[in-house]
């Protein structure tokens, strides 16, 4: 890795992790940077989520007081989070290195519309609560495919949380990034057996996502998140074409 492409790879962490703590959709800056470097693309995607946990962990510090008022659900969102992470991480060392290649674009395609359809979903989801089966169910799907590829989980954390009734954003953010640094250290743990994470292009995505995380979660409510997500929206969108020109290729 060269002197340039670690000072890349920090600056996309400084992105990605301000984007994990306010809007999400961070992995959509991370994950294409590391396969800049020319890891293999299962390695990329094991790294990227590797490399998002200290952002998560910055942002959930600095969201401690909204959790604090949501300690009773603090246990069984962490056990279904990492129960699923792990399910996610597992079906991704046992997929062909091919088929995964094969499944980027439509992967990305996911996490873009996932991305940009967000708001509406979870204003469609609001208020519709349901069991408490149906919300344990919805959990452990989202974190499942977050353990097999990280982008696009805010949304769908957001989403899932939307289930329970809840609206307050920075509440709503302070349980998405309790989930999100549960499934990212179970697949992280279960990558690092699987000898698939390459440290160097990691760490030096981590220096940016500790930083741009814990600032972004700080700065929340000053930042012009419209323009962000309609800038976000455009390079994904960019990202994916280009993706499945390269696999039809």
């Amino acid at each position: 890795m060269s002197l340039g492409e670690a000072a890349g790879l920090v600056l996309a962490g400084l992105l990605g992790g301000a984007l994990n703590a306010v809007a999400g959709g961070g992995s959509l800056v991370t994950f294409p940077a590391l396969l800049a470097t020319g890891l293999p693309p299962v390695t990329a995607n094991a790294t990227n989520t590797f490399s998002a946990l200290p952002g998560y962990l910055a942002s959930l510090w600095a969201y401690r007081r909204e959790l604090a008022r949501h300690r009773a659900l603090v246990g069984r969102t962490v056990a279904l989070s990492a129960a699923g992470g792990l399910a996610g991480a597992a079906l991704l060392l046992v997929l062909p290195a091919e088929a995964f290649r094969a499944l980027i674009p439509w992967l990305l395609l996911a996490a873009t519309l996932l991305f940009g359809l967000g708001p509406r979903l979870t204003r469609a989801l609001k208020g519709r609560t349901g069991p408490e089966a149906v919300h344990d169910g919805a959990l452990l799907a989202v974190a499942s495919y977050g353990g097999f590829f990280n982008a696009g989980l805010g949304i769908l954390v957001l989403g899932a949380l939307s289930l329970r009734g809840l609206s307050d954003v920075n509440e709503m953010n302070a349980l998405k990034m309790l989930v999100s640094s549960a499934v990212a250290i179970a697949a992280a743990l279960l990558f690092l057996g699987g000898g698939v994470l390459a440290f160097a292009p990691g760490l030096a995505v981590v220096a940016g996502t500790v930083i741009g995380g814990f600032l972004a979660a700080r700065l929340a409510r000053r930042l012009p998140q419209g323009a962000l997500r309609a800038g976000i929206l455009a390079y994904a969108a960019g990202l994916t074409a280009y993706w499945f020109w390269r696999v039809a290729g």
